[in-house]
């Protein structure tokens, strides 16, 4: 069994999120993913502290764990030579600077593509290249605002606005920018051609509002938030039990009717006013109160066993440890230990695609700073008394 992108070599000079969330990806899938960290410092999610182990930052290292990593003075011209080397003979460089960066540096997309015509550049942005915000900075609570995310997250449009909670746009950006590489590839395993892909955090905000652009491009009103509630289907939200909380998803005709007979409403049938998922629409409050007033008799735990019997879609509402310790998730190998040079062991989110032949590759820990550069230098073809030169004068780490 062999890794897909085995063979595929990725220059990582993205920090933080988005990029980093691309490059370990593809990473997993087997690209050699070679981390090109700034001097000094490194990345800035290196300072994302507390929680620390043994001085090295937990986020960090979740981010970026199966990857290569050298720290290179940019802003020196033989550190841009050196990175020219690297884009000679490497497939993809992925980037999450503001626009125009590479270029002052002198390594735009036209210069690149003269080194490696084969090169692919997949830029990271706030907004993208292109339009009147392309020259802005990007974030991802900013991008959850623009892109309506925050207008739709939350109980209710009385309530302050919120955010989710995890930084939903920066993986997307992440995923979108994998997705796109990896199309990229194709289009040059066909053509020969490498390309430019280019994706934001705002657009992989607007790519989660699928339902509510639905709901509002066909009534031209824009939906507000429903706390776990479904824009378009009833019941299909969380309820409090007798102890904690719980989700129940009766989102059509035959889940609808699995619930009726799991909590011993049958009578519910009858009544016009959730006879079809539209009447539960429109009777949502008389409907959750009825369901609430049956649900609170029993724990959690009661419910789920219940409902599970059932085949009715249901869950509990899991912390972050509870998600851990969850034997699906065992199963699935989703929470993993990874061995860091200087931290030692730490925990990582596994590799969440698996394939029935081809491997992914064995998860390593994410590097120190300048852990690899010797060893990157030498894949690039310089000598031990170039490297110590560079050492020397600090263009490398």
């Amino acid at each position: 069994m062999t890794a897909s992108l085995k063979g595929i070599r990725v220059l990582e000079m993205a920090q933080i999120m988005a990029g980093p969330t691309c490059g370990l990806l593809l990473a997993d899938l087997g690209a050699e993913v070679i981390k090109i960290e700034k001097t000094p410092g490194g990345d800035d999610t290196r300072n994302f502290l507390p929680p620390e182990i043994n001085g090295e930052s937990a986020a960090f290292m979740m981010m970026n764990r199966n990857k290569k990593g050298i720290a290179l003075n940019l802003k020196d011209k033989d550190g841009i030579e050196i990175f020219k080397t690297m884009v000679k003979n490497s497939d993809v460089v992925l980037e999450n600077f503001r626009k125009g960066t590479l270029e002052k540096l002198g390594v735009g997309y036209d210069v690149m593509s003269e080194i490696n015509p084969k090169i692919i550049l997949c830029e990271i942005s706030g907004y993208g290249r292109t339009g009147p915000y392309a020259d802005k900075g990007g974030f991802d609570l900013v991008a959850q605002g623009m892109s309506g995310l925050m207008s739709i997250t939350g109980e209710s449009k009385d309530k302050p606005p919120m955010k989710v909670g995890a930084p939903i746009t920066d993986i997307t950006a992440g995923l979108l920018a994998a997705s796109g590489i990896l199309a990229a590839l194709v289009h040059r395993e066909k053509t020969g051609e490498g390309q430019k892909v280019d994706t934001s955090l705002y657009e992989a905000g607007i790519v989660h509002t699928y339902w509510q652009s639905a709901i509002a491009g066909a009534t031209g009103e824009s939906p507000g938030p429903l706390g776990s509630a479904h824009p378009l289907t009833a019941p299909y939200q969380a309820f409090k039990t007798k102890d904690k909380w719980i989700t129940v998803g009766a989102s059509n005709q035959n889940t609808w009717l699995m619930l009726l007979k799991a909590i011993g409403r049958e009578d519910l049938q009858e009544n016009e006013k959730f006879s079809s998922n539209l009447s539960r629409k429109k009777n949502l409050k008389e409907l959750v109160d009825i369901l609430n007033d049956e649900l609170i008799k029993k724990t959690s735990d009661e419910w789920l066993k219940i409902f599970d019997n059932n085949g009715l879609p249901c869950g509990p509402i899991n912390s972050i440890t509870d998600m851990f310790k969850d034997p699906q998730t065992i199963e699935r190998k989703m929470v993993i230990e990874v061995n860091n040079k200087k931290a030692g062991k730490s925990t990582a989110i596994g590799m969440p695609i698996k394939f029935s032949k081809s491997k992914t590759e064995k998860s390593k820990g994410a590097p120190s700073l300048g852990e690899h550069t010797r060893e990157v230098m030498q894949i690039f073809g310089y000598k031990d008394d170039q490297i110590k030169e560079l050492y020397d004068r600090k263009i490398i780490i």
